[in-house]
């Protein structure tokens, strides 16, 4: 991977101080970077600065809208500094260019810099994929509900290609993906993902999003883009925050348009009580409260620039429950208690070489419910004399270390060696449940098993600049081994096992007989709401990489930038792929930079999407079906005519400009994205020949897409008077994506990959998300203001499951299955009032109008009154938040 630092380690002192505009009034964001290197800094919400440095370095201070100055250190350990208004500017990425001299303007691709440290002390958002989906112009991510284990990890993506199809790095290193594959009606349906939300927003210094495909750059998964999260390197300062936050529960529906479905909560969204202590009566008007509380420390090792800095989280936050159907008594976000634990350091050894490490341990337990059991088969009336709605609860533990030594050789060669490992684990358990087999011995909470993924990857990087070839060359080269190993665990017999009625679990179901209800009935054995993992499902597979690159950057004239990338990866299980990009950068004029690529990219199997295995309860229109997930390697998969896994090939181009005009910034990208071999996961196959399965699911490379889009980023800061400044960013994102080919094969289509599985693929992003940012900012006051347009979004619900000749033929039962989620505003407002030097309050509200998408009848995924839309169905958030730093 890329060296992520170029660092001149001859640092002798530490340098601090304030940075103010030219009425006086201290500017946060400020990019403070050592000259000739990218050792940097960004002022705080209180325009300080800290940062190592040699005696006799020169130190450039740069910011939007403002002059860039160069200030020589000599010696000095406080430096002041006055920008004054003038042309804008972007600080060094190192996302997108190995260059150590490219900022996110100069690239020539599309780069977004998150400012985190500055983010978080201005809105209530208190997950990283939350503020990003506000925050970058084509990052979604969703809130699901009824979807299993994607209801504790929330699918995030890029210009609406799978959550699996953007890599994501820290400080450059490559993030190992979550072991949860997502197979239910989410978004980044068949995916997996990496889950953001392990990572504590309170450690993170910035991040970038390179919006381009990058699998020539940076390997496999990189077809939409790369997220790089740079870690927080400051010294000598404690800071973070208290935050709390609420939901309002007065969400805006006609429960009389549903006849009985209705009914339930026309009380106020009243749970069934039976052994889980979670009722909610009709005079609550808030839940899902949340308190956050976070803190960060940095400090100096030996007298040479190292620094350690460690950050810690906890989160508790509770359920939300919405409207839904008698089928689905639980509809909300799932509650979650997590602690987070980071940390960044780099140790000097010598003038030209450190070591360094980051990584950290994020621990969530987390609660959902399932879909309700009314009565039948599936319920023992002893235990639930009323039907009951299962919890499905689960442990996750997500682990990583990066360790490495960066050094300079004599002749200029910037040598970069690391070791990054991680481990996402995924423990299930099944509470307020039973198996219903057991009938009246069945105890009422379950160890169901889960899965872990590990990876590890070892690095060797080199890079050289050349002042003096061309305008500027930059090349780079190296290697990168990586191992994955794909465990999935079983739970303990009873959450999987299948009874007779006298007890004994069921080994050979020709000569036993499953326990059945009054009424002849079987009763389906496993826990209900998610039935635990089997011996028979169990798997520890692993798998190699290798991969080699090469890229190479050319400033030809001080106008015409050509970049060009090759990368060769060879995988132990399905064989070996070359890819390369090519990219270039005219400077059209002082103000106007033209920019454009080209690239191929790819994507390997995952190991969950060729070996997860699951026997599991499918509720299609509030009717359970007992449904199988075979392996993409089992002979069962082959019997029904699917395929072994390969990868994913795309083709990606984008052609885009940048402008600066005074305090006015733009960057305009139209890109278009080819995919053949999407892996999805298939509609229900009939499978009678299965005992006891009545329908099957499998892993498939099932569709052809193309994407086309546009990517507007706006922006414009003035001063206003002597003490005041006012500044507002458009965001926008325009994506339309098409289903070029469904490869079925021989299969029926509509069976393989219908209609309501094209629209969920479609779903994964709006056709536009357009927001608007306003600022104010007054001496102890600023205020945000952020309106967000989501467009409208189709799904097809389960009336594509019923007899076409009831709706009078296929075209009109599509008709009437189409659930339209027209477009919506979200409001956000945030207020922030510092009380003293090292306080700020911030007190505001996410949805401040308590905006819902549209009701939708009965047939619903999720068994809400809405499916989970990117809009989100959670209502208004209110919050406070405390930041303070000493």
């Amino acid at each position: 991977m890329f060296t992520v630092f170029s660092i001149n380690f001859s640092f002798a002192q530490n340098v601090t101080g304030l940075v103010t505009d030219a009425s006086g009034t201290p500017i946060a964001g400020v990019n403070v970077v050592e000259k000739g290197t990218t050792n940097g800094v960004v002022t705080d919400f209180d325009g300080k600065y800290s940062i190592a440095v040699d005696g006799n370095a020169t130190l450039v201070f740069s910011y939007v809208g403002s002059n860039t100055q160069e200030i020589a250190v000599n010696n000095r350990t406080t430096i002041n500094v006055t920008l004054e208004d003038g042309v804008s500017l972007d600080e060094v990425v190192l996302v997108g260019s190995r260059s150590p001299k490219r900022t996110s303007v100069d690239t020539a691709v599309a780069i977004d810099v998150i400012d985190v440290s500055e983010v978080t002390t201005q809105v209530g958002k208190v997950e990283i994929n939350e503020l990003l989906q506000y925050a970058a112009p084509s990052f979604n991510a969703n809130k699901q509900s009824g979807s299993d284990g994607a209801d504790h990890i929330d699918p995030a993506s890029l210009r609406g290609l799978g959550p699996d199809q953007t890599l994501v790095l820290i400080n450059g290193k490559r993030r190992h993906q979550s072991s949860l594959i997502n197979i239910f009606g989410t978004r980044g349906r068949g995916n997996t993902g990496t889950d953001l939300n392990a990572i504590p927003a309170s450690a993170i210094k910035r991040i970038e999003i390179l919006r381009d495909g990058a699998s020539a750059q940076y390997g496999s998964d990189a077809i939409a883009g790369v997220i790089n999260i740079v870690l927080k390197d400051n010294v000598d300062e404690f800071s973070g925050s208290v935050n709390y936050g609420f939901y309002s529960t007065n969400a805006d529906v006609d429960t009389s348009a549903f006849g009985e479905y209705g009914a339930w909560n026309t009380d106020g969204y009243r749970l069934d009580t039976e052994r889980d202590g979670n009722a909610i009566g009709k005079d609550k008007n808030f839940d899902g409260g949340s308190v956050k509380v976070t803190a960060n420390y940095g400090f100096k090792i030996g007298e040479k620039g190292g620094y350690a800095n460690f950050t810690t989280e906890y989160l508790s936050k509770n359920k939300t429950l919405r409207p839904a159907f008698d089928f689905r008594k639980g509809f909300g976000e799932a509650a979650i208690d997590g602690f987070n634990f980071f940390g960044n350091m780099a140790i000097p050894v010598s003038d030209k070489t450190e070591v360094y490490a980051f990584g950290g341990r994020n621990y969530r337990d987390t609660d959902a419910y399932a879909f309700t059991r009314n009565g039948g088969e599936r319920v023992v009336e002893s235990i639930y004399p009323d039907g009951f709605t299962p919890r499905i609860t689960s442990n996750i533990i997500d682990n990583s270390i990066s360790a490495g030594v960066r050094t300079e050789t004599g002749s200029g060669w910037k040598v970069d060696i690391s070791n990054t490992w991680g481990k996402n684990f995924f423990h299930y358990y099944i509470k307020g449940t039973l198996n219903a087999s057991l009938e009246d011995v069945s105890p009422t909470d379950f160890d169901a098993g889960g899965h872990s993924l590990s990876q590890n990857t070892v690095n060797l990087d080199f890079s050289k600049y050349y002042d003096n070839v061309l305008s500027g060359m930059n090349l780079a080269f190296g290697a990168e081994y990586r191992t994955e190993n794909f465990i999935i665990f079983a739970g303990e017999e009873g959450s999987y096992g299948t009874y007779t009625e006298d007890g004994l679990l069921i080994t050979d179901p020709s000569t036993q007989t499953q326990a059945e209800d009054d009424f002849g009935n079987p009763r389906p054995g496993g826990s209900q709401g998610f039935p635990g993992y089997s011996p028979a499902n169990e798997v520890d597979r692993s798998r190699s990489n290798l991969s080699l690159y090469a890229d190479a950057e050319f400033d030809l004239s001080e106008k015409f930038l050509l970049s060009a990338a090759a990368r060769f990866e060879n995988f132990s299980d399905f064989g070996s792929t070359l890819n390369g990009k090519l990219a270039a950068r005219l400077k059209a004029s002082d103000n106007v930079n033209i920019r454009g690529s080209l690239s191929t990219g790819f994507r390997a199997p995952s190991l969950a999407q060729i070996y997860y295995n699951l026997k599991f309860t499918n509720f299609v229109g509030g009717q359970a079906l007992e449904s199988l997930l075979s392996p993409n390697n089992s002979p069962v998969t082959a019997s029904f005519g699917i395929g072994p896994l390969k990868e994913e090939k795309a083709f990606n181009a984008a052609l885009g400009f940048t402008a600066k005009f005074g305090q006015f910034t733009a960057t305009i990208d139209g890109y278009y994205i080819a995919v053949k071999d999407r892996i999805v996961l298939t509609g229900n196959f009939d499978a009678p020949q299965i005992p006891n399965v009545e329908a099957a699911q499998f892993f498939a490379n099932g569709a052809d897409t193309k994407t086309t889009g546009l990517d507007v980023i706006l922006s414009w800061k003035t001063n206003i008077g002597e003490d005041s400044s006012f500044g507002a960013t458009f965001l926008g994102n325009f994506n339309d994506m098409k289903i070029d080919k469904v490869l079925n094969g021989s299969l029926d289509e509509q069976t393989f990959f219908g209609e309501r599985d094209k629209a969920f693929l479609l779903a994964s992003a709006p056709d536009s998300k357009l927001s608007l940012n306003l600022n104010y900012n007054k001496n102890w006051f600023d205020a945000g203001l952020t309106f967000t347009r989501f467009s409208e979004v189709q799904l097809l619900d389960f009336q594509m499951f019923e007899d076409p000749a009831d709706y009078g033929g296929f075209n009109q039962q599509i008709i009437a299955a189409t659930d339209t989620y027209e477009a919506k505003m979200v409001t956000d407002l945030n207020l922030g009032f510092r009380l003293s030097e090292n306080l700020k309050l911030n007190a505001g509200s996410n949805n401040l109008f308590n905006v819902y998408p549209d009701q939708q009848d009965d047939w619903t995924e999720g068994g809400g009154y809405w499916d989970s839309v990117q809009m989100g169905f959670g209502g208004a958030y209110y919050y406070l938040k405390m930041n303070y730093k000493f």
